[in-house]
């Protein structure tokens, strides 16, 4: 069990040795149902047929939601990048999730990203203006580039402010911090 939790991504050793002993002093029952809902997760649990977003539904919740402004669309890598910008309580837009990052070195291009539903999507829901929230490195800066390349035909396109620095994952930052990069974000040149 311990080396189970080891391969989960920020548990170390200890802590995998923490949590393995806590599971055991817990009821049967408890145990059961933890299992349970791990399963039901991995059986249950897709994406969704709009954004890409993690959803249990063919549309996830922010997608049915409709006090949400459906013209305005903020592109982000991964689920994980959606739940930091709603945790600002800040955007109150539609959302988009790329599935990772272009990047040559990796083997990842264009054609593995759910880069061309979001074109199809901009264009067809008449998008006035896609935000760009994706990590500032040399890979989050190449995917903005050839996206502001594509979509600036259909729509305004703007990136989050640089408040987040430079390497870091939108995942770890801080709600402040990130709502600030979101009001100061500025079109693509």
């Amino acid at each position: 069990m311990i080396d189970q939790f080891e391969r989960l991504p920020g548990i170390g050793p200890r802590t995998a040795q923490r949590l393995a002993l806590h599971l055991l002093r817990q009821p049967e029952e408890q145990i059961h149902s933890f299992a349970d809902a791990l399963l039901a997760a991995r059986s249950q649990v897709g994406q969704c047929q709009s954004c890409f977003h993690l959803s249990a539904e063919p549309l996830c919740e922010i997608c049915r939601n409709q006090e949400r402004h459906t013209g305005i669309l903020c592109v982000v890598a991964d689920s994980r990048d959606l739940l930091a910008l709603e945790r600002t309580r800040e955007y109150k837009g539609q959302y988009h999730v790329l599935g990772g990052l272009i990047s040559p070195m990796d083997g990842v291009g264009p054609e593995l990203l759910h880069i061309q539903p979001l074109v199809n999507r901009v264009d067809r829901d008449q998008i006035s203006e896609v935000i760009l929230a994706l990590t500032p490195s040399v890979e989050g800066d190449t995917t903005s580039l050839y996206l502001a390349r594509l979509l600036k035909p259909f729509t305004q396109v703007s990136r989050i402010a640089y408040g987040l620095p430079v390497g870091s994952e939108l995942e770890y930052a801080d709600e402040v911090t990130l709502a600030r990069a979101l009001e100061g974000r500025r079109p693509m040149e």
